[in-house]
C-alpha cells in the first residue's frame, strides 16, 4: 500500500511547474577548447567574509569595485581594494550591474525592475513592466555606446529564488529588452528564451548577445546592418549553464558558467512526466548543480578563445566575470567574497 501511495505522490501530487520537452545535445567533454584545467585555483580575493552573494561585479573609473548583495545592498571598496562601504540599498535583489556615460550605476534588480544609482547612492526605478505587465526576474544588464540600456527578465512565471522551478520546467520563459532613456521607452527584442540570464552589447552597438542558461547556449540579436532584427545561436551545446556575460571592449565575451551540466537533469529533459516526479522528490534527491568555477571566453563569432576552470569549487558558484586592465572580477550568487584573476598575457 505504501509503494502504491509513494507513486501516485511521485505521479499526481500537484506542482507549480508544466514540464515541457526538450532533447539537449550530448554534453561535451572537458577536452580541446574546454579542456580540463585548475587556472582560476590561483584567484585572490575582494571583501572575503564581508560580501553576501555578489551575483556581479561593477568598476567605477576611480577603480573602486561594487558588488550587490542579498540583502539589496550594494557594496564598494575603495580603490586599493581596501576600506568596504555599502553605497546603495536598492530593498530587492541587485543582479546584474553596469555604467552608464554619465556615472550611474543601472542595476537589474530581480524584484525592483531596471534601477540607476546616483553618485550619491539615490536609486530610482527606470523601468519595472512592458506595456503594464511587471517584469517577472529582472536579471543582467548591459548599456550600450549609445546609452541604449539592454536588460533580461530572465521567466515571466518564476520570480527570484524559482531559478530552478524554470529551469526544471524548460518553458521558453524569458525575454530580452532595451529601455531607452531619453525617450523613457521600453521595448520587447526578443521573447521565448530559455532563461534569459546575461546580456552583453557589442561596442559598435551591432549586436546584442544574451544568454539561455537552461538551453546551454549564447543567441546574438542583430541591432544593425543587413540582418538587423534577426536573432541566431552564437555558440551552442556549452559544457555548463551560461550565466553572466559581458564584453572587455576588446573583442572578448567572457561566460560565467554557473555549473557544469547535470547528466541526471540532461536525461529527464526529454521527458516530461519523469521530471515532474524528479522535481516531487525530496530537495536532496533532486538533480543538482556542481560546485565548479567555470568561465569561458569567446569572441564575437563564438569561437572560444580563453578557458578557466576551477575544479575543487574554492570559488563557485561563478555568475559574473567582468574584465579591468589584466584582471578579471568574478561574482558568485551564494560566495562570501569575489575574486580576482590575473589574466595571461
Amino acid at each position: 500500500m505504501a509503494f502504491i501511495l509513494i507513486v501516485l505522490y511521485l505521479v499526481l501530487w500537484p506542482i507549480p511547474i508544466r514540464p515541457e520537452a526538450w532533447s539537449p545535445p550530448k554534453a561535451p567533454e572537458l577536452k580541446g577548447q574546454y579542456e580540463y584545467n585548475s587556472y582560476l585555483e590561483a584567484a585572490n580575493f575582494v571583501l572575503k567574509g564581508v560580501a553576501d552573494g555578489p551575483e556581479d561585479v561593477a568598476i567605477d573609473q576611480e577603480g573602486r569595485i561594487y558588488g550587490g548583495m542579498a540583502d539589496g545592498t550594494i557594496v564598494r571598496t575603495g580603490g586599493d581594494l581596501t576600506f568596504p562601504e555599502i553605497f546603495a540599498y536598492t530593498e530587492g535583489r541587485p543582479l546584474g550591474m553596469d555604467f552608464d556615460g554619465e556615472g550611474n550605476l543601472i542595476v537589474a534588480d530581480a524584484i525592483k525592475g531596471l534601477l540607476s544609482i546616483d553618485l550619491s547612492g539615490e536609486v530610482s526605478v527606470l523601468t519595472d513592466n512592458n506595456k503594464g505587465e511587471p517584469f517577472g526576474f529582472t536579471d543582467d544588464v548591459d548599456v550600450a555606446p549609445s546609452g541604449a540600456i539592454y536588460f533580461s527578465d530572465a521567466s515571466i512565471r518564476f520570480g527570484y529564488g524559482k531559478d530552478y522551478e524554470d529551469v526544471m520546467e524548460h518553458g521558453a520563459n524569458g525575454r530580452l529588452f532595451v529601455y531607452k532613456p531619453a525617450t523613457k521607452e521600453t521595448r520587447l527584442l526578443l521573447s521565448d528564451l530559455y532563461f534569459a540570464n546575461g546580456v552583453a552589447v557589442a561596442p559598435d552597438e551591432s549586436f546584442v548577445l544574451v544568454n539561455e542558461t537552461s538551453a546551454y547556449r549564447v543567441k546574438k540579436l542583430w541591432l544593425a546592418g543587413p540582418k538587423a532584427g534577426q536573432a541566431e545561436v552564437l555558440i551552442d551545446n556549452l559544457p555548463g549553464f551560461p550565466d553572466g556575460i559581458s564584453s572587455n571592449g576588446a573583442g572578448m565575451y567572457w561566460v560565467a558558467l554557473f555549473s557544469p551540466r547535470v547528466p541526471t537533469l540532461d536525461l529527464t529533459l526529454p521527458h516530461p512526466i519523469l521530471r515532474g516526479m524528479v522535481y516531487r522528490l525530496p530537495g536532496a534527491l533532486r538533480p543538482a548543480p556542481k560546485m565548479y568555477g567555470f568561465v569561458l571566453g569567446i569572441n564575437k563569432d563564438g569561437a572560444v578563445l580563453q578557458n578557466f576552470q576551477g575544479p575543487s569549487g574554492a570559488f563557485a558558484p561563478i555568475t559574473s566575470a567582468e574584465q579591468d586592465g589584466n584582471r578579471l572580477y568574478l561574482g558568485s550568487l551564494t560566495a562570501d567574497r569575489i575574486a580576482v584573476v590575473n589574466l595571461p598575457e
